[in-house]
């Protein structure tokens, strides 16, 4: 009796030792709401994985105030990168952007200045005129500069967005989203040369003896920011753009419509916070790795390397890599000729039930057909197993 009892106490020990480990293992998967932020709208995305972990209205249409200017940087980029122009371009400022409105860089009329100064105008001083000054160096006029910024905004997937000035300035048929400016946003900092981007984590710049910060609050209070850009008008309220690294992981938040600057600032580092303590980002397979040797018929080689086109990434919560499980879908028949990125099967990669990577499995070579013998030799043996597999289902 006793030992019935002692082996009953064992067995009720285990299963609360069982139920306390599952519970602890669940509750690494337990992610509390985003923050609630009194703005327009927001975003928080996961820069190599492209997981948005935080959203509101992120589609809704709105002013984009001076982030505007990160697609005007952008076309710039594209535009250094051609070699249509250059760093070391000396640029004569017209007096349209001379006059220029609001946020300044205080060039002068007639002035030369070199398009590196201006870019630091840009991005640090958020400059109007410099705005302006690099748009007609780079396309001669700002209006076909702005037709510049629409083609690459469609380029990039950006359909939502529509500008109509290079600085951001009230305009009719001027706006565009949170979705949308994280989606520039990741094109630049995986894009732009890193002594360009480098450019938005600097504070200060002084031109024409006149020293202006960066207007970044988050450059000065948390050292993990690096970028990107605010923005201001009376309808667009108080927005910004950051972008911060720890731990190998790197989020963006776009904050619009903001009360204040303060208000601005404090929202888009709480977004920041909140997907670094909840989240995690790994990278699960690199592009070109073999992932799998298929058998492949009629080929020159009998075998066929396949892997996936891009890095693969994986934003999860906290705690939960370990419970990842990864599946290789192949085709059951792969003929030679294969072109390589030819699709030939599927990755799929799943937490618990949900499936967090689906991507094609692709060829990482060329493969021709084989000669005659091959083709044919292969061909029966193909054919055999063939027969073989549908006499044993």
């Amino acid at each position: 009796m006793k030992t019935h009892r002692l082996i009953s106490l064992i067995a009720i020990s285990f299963l609360f030792l069982w139920q306390a480990s599952a519970m602890a293992a669940n509750s690494l998967a337990i992610i509390p709401d985003p923050p609630t932020l009194p703005a327009k709208a927001h975003v928080l995305m996961d820069f190599n994985s492209g997981k948005i972990l935080s959203s509101q209205n992120m589609d809704e249409h709105l002013e984009p105030a001076s982030l505007t200017k990160l697609m005007l940087m952008y076309v710039v980029n594209k535009e250094l990168q051609a070699g249509n122009i250059k760093l070391t371009d000396v640029v004569r400022i017209s007096e349209n952007a001379w006059k220029a409105e609001g946020s300044r860089m205080f060039i002068e009329v007639n002035k030369e200045v070199t398009v590196d100064e201006l870019i630091h105008g840009v991005i640090i001083q958020s400059g109007n005129d410099a705005s302006i000054a690099l748009a007609e160096h780079a396309a001669g006029t700002e209006q076909g500069f702005v037709d510049l910024m629409n083609s690459y905004a469609a380029s990039l997937g950006m359909t939502n967005s529509h500008f109509g000035d290079v600085n951001g300035m009230p305009h009719d048929n001027h706006y565009t989203t949170a979705h949308d400016l994280a989606i520039l946003t990741r094109a630049i900092i995986t894009e732009f040369p890193p002594e360009i981007y480098a450019i938005h984590a600097q504070k200060w710049f002084t031109y024409n003896g006149i020293k202006q910060p960066n207007r970044n609050r988050l450059l000065w209070s948390d050292p993990s920011v690096d970028g990107l850009k605010t923005g201001h008008t009376e309808g667009a309220g108080y927005c910004l753009v950051a972008s911060s690294v720890k731990n190998n992981m790197r989020l963006i938040s776009v904050l619009l419509g903001a009360e204040s600057d303060n208000s601005r600032a404090e929202q888009s580092q709480r977004l920041l916070s909140y997907g670094f303590r909840f989240f995690e980002t790994h990278k699960l397979y690199a592009a070109g790795d073999t992932l799998n040797q298929a058998r492949l018929w009629m080929g020159q080689v009998s075998s066929l390397p396949l892997g996936v086109k891009q890095d693969i990434y994986v934003t999860i919560p906290q705690g939960q890599y370990k419970n990842l499980q990864a599946s290789l879908n192949v085709d059951k028949v792969i003929k030679a000729p294969v072109s390589q990125g030819q699709n030939l099967g599927k990755l799929e990669v799943k937490l618990g039930d949900a499936l967090v990577v689906d991507t094609p499995l692709v060829a990482l070579s060329d493969s021709p057909k084989g000669g005659i013998w091959r083709r044919f030799s292969d061909y029966v043996s193909m054919r055999a197993s063939q027969l073989i597999g549908s006499s044993s289902t």
